[in-house]
């Protein structure tokens, strides 16, 4: 017997219970629909991992200061500004797989524009923090170093600052006072959107380091060339632990720092924070997939309940096929067909609602998502793996009937 009659006679044999049929397929259809949706919620949150790292830079690393005993007395992490222009200036000079090292100056402010006005952090930075942070200028020009020599009065603006301000109209040219100091607009960054702890980083404006010192944070800032942060980024390729390791002695050099004293600076390397949150969000894929995968064993097992009672209301018909002539092989395909039938359609339909309770969880939840053709092929495909899988045995079953007795079954 031809496949395709063999095909005909399985759609013919579901449409007969189309109620039963449904029913059987409702496993298979909830267990690729959940397979589908938790697997694009967990590709939205690699996603949106990656889009941090990109984000942030490659290849990191955060120096802050650190703890300083006065009189015995501990004063607390960032009590005392204990790193310099200078220590910035040394990193790239002495360790060779340091590419830049980008001092900042921190502070936060009313940013004003004619009637409007914006509270947003403001920072005081060198060219190098835009090559450190991989920030591109999508208007105008990026800061230089004519203008921190020069501490002139220009600013870039975040994307949200810029849309607070000016709406959709180009800020480029444009004047604001910071702090009451005003500033002419030279470029408008790139955007960057929440960093790993949920910051706006486009909620921020950059002017030059020496500006920041000079005229509008101030403070302690002023004395000594301090700065508050320094943004290393390594080379790429070049072993980031060691360029740590080596930014780390370096520094307790510079500070003249005996062997028994701590560190008066802290290091974070943001690259191998983010590789662990890479890590989590990829095992909480796998789990979540793996959780929806249950709802499929459940189908096929409903499958293979179903077609268990099939054969034994069918047992007269099959003996009856047997009696005129068909094989084993030809009641085996035909009952492995059914199973297969059903799991494939409940697959489609599974897909379908898959596909539209992913967009449901984005649109309303505001959860990222993303569908993956791999994700659809490979619930498609263990769809129909289940079918043969669960099938197989009620099949093998029918096929081992002995004509006879079947057609003396009642």
């Amino acid at each position: 017997m031809s496949f395709l009659a063999t095909l005909k006679i399985a759609l013919a044999a579901l449409r007969v219970n189309k109620l039963r049929s449904a029913l059987t397929m409702l496993g298979i259809i909830i267990g690729v629909g959940a397979v589908i949706a938790m697997t694009a919620i967990g590709a939205g949150a690699q996603a949106r991992v990656e889009d941090q790292i990109r984000s942030l830079g490659s290849n990191l690393i955060i120096v802050l200061p650190g703890n300083v005993t006065s009189g015995g007395v501990r004063m607390g992490s960032g009590a005392q500004l204990t790193l310099s222009e200078d220590d910035a200036a040394a990193l790239p000079r002495e360790v060779a797989e340091i590419e830049v090292a980008a001092p900042q100056l921190r502070g936060g402010g009313q940013v004003v524009f004619g009637n409007s006005n914006w509270s947003t952090q403001i920072l005081g930075v060198t060219p190098d923090y835009l090559v450190a942070r991989e920030w591109e200028v999508t208007s105008g020009r990026p800061m230089t170093g004519a203008d921190v020599d020069g501490a002139s009065k220009v600013v870039l603006v975040g994307q949200t600052v810029a849309r607070t301000l000016f709406g959709e109209s180009d800020p480029v040219g444009e004047t604001i006072r910071i702090r009451n100091v005003p500033h002419e607009i030279v470029g408008l960054l790139d955007r960057k959107g929440q960093s790993m702890i949920g910051q706006d980083q486009d909620d921020v404006v950059l002017i030059p380091i020496s500006t920041a010192r000079k005229r509008v944070l101030g403070g302690q800032q002023v004395r000594a060339r301090n700065v508050g942060t320094i943004t290393v980024k390594v080379r790429q390729g070049a072993d980031v632990s060691s360029a740590e390791q080596q930014m780390r002695e370096l520094l307790r050099q510079r500070h003249k720092l005996q062997p028994n004293q701590e560190d008066d600076f802290f290091v974070r390397n943001l690259s191998e924070v983010l590789a662990a949150q890479e890590a989590s969000s990829q095992v909480l894929a796998i789990l979540l997939a793996a959780i929806a995968s249950v709802s499929l064993v459940v189908g096929g097992i409903g499958i293979m309940n179903i077609m268990l009672v099939s054969v034994t209301e069918r047992t007269r018909e099959i003996g009856l096929r047997m009696a005129v002539g068909a094989k084993g092989r030809d009641i085996l395909m035909q009952f492995l067909v059914e199973a297969v039938t059903l799991s494939l359609i409940g697959g489609l339909v599974g897909i379908v609602l898959g596909a539209i309770a992913s967009f449901a969880v984005g649109h309303f939840a505001g959860w990222r998502t993303e569908m993956g053709v791999g994700a659809v092929l490979l619930a498609f495909g263990f769809s129909a793996a289940v079918g043969v899988f669960f099938g197989f045995y009620p099949a093998r079953k029918a096929s081992r009937l002995v004509p006879i007795e079947a057609l003396r079954h009642e």
